[in-house]
């Protein structure tokens, strides 16, 4: 289900942002206008976004997402309405790969917090998934790749 896990550190990036807080039952409804506005806000400022969008989750999820839609600029951007720029900071994470459809999101998540509970790791609050390869790269969900990453504390 998932790669073996690595502890990596990442470096400091410039990123959009859009924050939504949704119900649980409204995530898949969100998602696609929510990346659609983000990219339409970095494109219309003549942004080059780098690599995948992701997202980050303040908090693990429960009966609410709070989380951000978020992509890698190469430059700052204005803020626009609901996306902001932002910083990504550098930092220590575990991370591991998931290959599936999203479905297997949940199972992937519970296999790779077991492996950080057997390293007796500590985790900040938040999380990121970052949407490798994705249902715009290709329509099998069996080719979708999803990084998942924990931030680690000292």
């Amino acid at each position: 289900m998932i790669e073996p896990p690595q502890i990596v550190e990442t470096t400091e990036k410039l990123t959009a942002a859009l924050h939504l807080t949704v119900p649980r039952s409204e995530i898949r409804t969100a998602m696609g206008p929510g990346v659609s506005e983000m990219f339409a806000a970095v494109v219309a400022q003549g942004v080059e976004p780098i690599g995948p969008w992701f997202t980050h989750h303040l908090k693990r999820p429960d009966e609410t997402f709070d989380f951000e839609i978020c992509v890698e600029v190469a430059r700052p951007i204005e803020p626009a309405g609901r996306v902001q720029p932002s910083t990504w900071p550098a930092m220590k994470v575990a991370r591991t790969i998931y290959h599936g459809d999203y479905e297997g999101l949940p199972g992937a998540w519970g296999e790779f917090m077991s492996w950080i509970e057997g390293q007796a790791l500590t985790t900040a609050a938040d999380l990121w998934e970052v949407y490798v390869v994705n249902p715009h790269d290709t329509p099998s969900a069996a080719d979708w790749r999803t990084q998942l990453n924990r931030p680690l504390v000292d």
